[in-house]
């Protein structure tokens, strides 16, 4: 499955499928040893290419129970989380940065240097520059029909 390799991409059928991508991704990371900093996923992919979808999946199976909608006017979304390693989950979304550096108002530094977060990035590609180097990139991209979606993975 992920994390086995430097790259891997999937074809998703369905939004059920997509669903069983983000828990299995969960369960791997949320058991995987402790790191020095913040699990970070950087999410890329154009406009309703599954990247909130898979994100609330993601979180939703890891726990959070509060509504879990884009963060886009807010720029981040914190929620708790009771999971093992994890205490909080950060939602991003850096659709509207133009400078990484926007987001030292926001405290970013210090969540993503606490090990236990886990921080969802989506539209990361704006701020790739201040992500650390054990971000795990998933690019998101429209499939041949309307639920088909292809994600690649790269660490």
């Amino acid at each position: 499955m992920w994390l086995g390799t430097r790259k891997q991409a999937h074809k998703l059928n369905s939004l059920k499928e997509s669903k069983k991508l983000a828990e299995e991704l969960a369960d791997k990371l949320s058991k995987k040893a402790s790191i020095k900093n913040a699990l970070v996923l950087a999410l890329s992919g154009d406009l309703g290419s599954g990247k909130t979808t898979f994100t609330q999946n993601f979180l939703r199976h890891l726990g959070v129970k509060q509504k879990i909608t884009s963060p886009t006017f807010v720029l981040l979304k914190r929620y708790k989380i009771y999971d093992l390693r994890f205490k909080n989950a950060y939602h991003v979304d850096a659709y509207r940065i133009k400078n990484p550096k926007e987001m030292d108002v926001l405290g970013f530094k210090e969540i993503l240097k606490n090990p236990r977060n886990v921080v969802l990035i989506e539209w990361a590609e704006n701020i790739k520059k201040i992500l650390p180097r054990n971000t795990i990139w998933l690019k998101f991209e429209h499939g041949e029909k309307e639920n088909i979606r292809k994600v690649q993975m790269f660490s």
